[in-house]
């Protein structure tokens, strides 16, 4: 079974009502990034970063997948798909998804601050101020910082080094390291890239300028028939 790589970003789950980060209106021009996404941030207003994310969590549970993540699950019938996903929602997993890897942590798991390895899952949307670890330090968001290393960076290389097809959706591809995993497809694989936007990329793309829900059913009907193709 052939492999389907897929790269997601902020706008996938936009159509789902989650606020983006750096759109016009966009959460950073409501929050200092250096404010509620950074370790400094965090050792000088843990309170006020707990509140964020609190929020987030909040808004993540009352939204629901859209036609952009219904699409992906109905693309698993047919090939060997694997999500890498910039979003720290729960939106795949919840669509039907099975292999996602999430570059810059998830909402629904806190972790020490201490040692970002010790990872728990939240029950409900909140973490009350003060809550701390088993291991007697805060309990802060499992989500990764401007300014920190990126942990699932090279699984998600392994993937993409993998692919048949990569789809790209919903991402600008301006943050790094994520905007770099295209560089590791193999130059044989057919590339995808759906966005409203203008998006820039250095190599051979085929463009579907749409949102995520139309433009995936596009990809995903396309990449369909050529599946059935091959079995005749």
């Amino acid at each position: 079974m052939e492999k389907v790589v897929v790269l997601t970003g902020a706008g996938i789950s936009a159509e789902s009502g989650i606020s983006t980060f750096r759109d016009s209106n966009g959460l950073w021009e409501q929050y200092p990034v250096e404010e509620v996404a950074s370790i400094d941030g965090w050792h000088r207003n843990p309170q006020l970063v707990q509140s964020f994310y609190n929020e987030r969590r909040k808004k993540m549970m009352e939204a629901s997948p859209n036609e952009g993540h219904r699409q992906l699950v109905r693309l698993e019938q047919y090939y060997d798909v694997s999500i890498i996903t910039q979003n720290v929602d729960n939106l795949h997993e919840r669509a039907g998804s099975k292999n996602i890897i999430h570059l810059h942590g998830e909402l629904t798991k806190a972790c020490s601050e201490r040692n970002s390895n010790y990872v728990v899952d939240i029950d409900g949307w909140e973490i009350k101020h003060g809550t701390l670890a088993p291991d007697g330090s805060l309990l802060r968001p499992f989500i990764v910082w401007f300014g920190e290393a990126v942990p699932m960076i090279e699984p998600a290389i392994d993937l993409c080094e993998q692919a048949d097809y990569f789809v790209v959706v919903g991402t600008s591809l301006n943050v790094y390291p994520a905007a770099g995993l295209i560089n590791y497809v193999p130059p044989a694989a057919k590339c995808y890239l759906v966005d409203p936007k203008e998006v820039h990329v250095a190599r051979k793309i085929t463009t579907v300028a749409e949102k995520a829900g139309t433009g995936l059913k596009k990809v995903v009907d396309e990449l369909i028939a050529l599946a059935n193709a091959e079995k005749e």
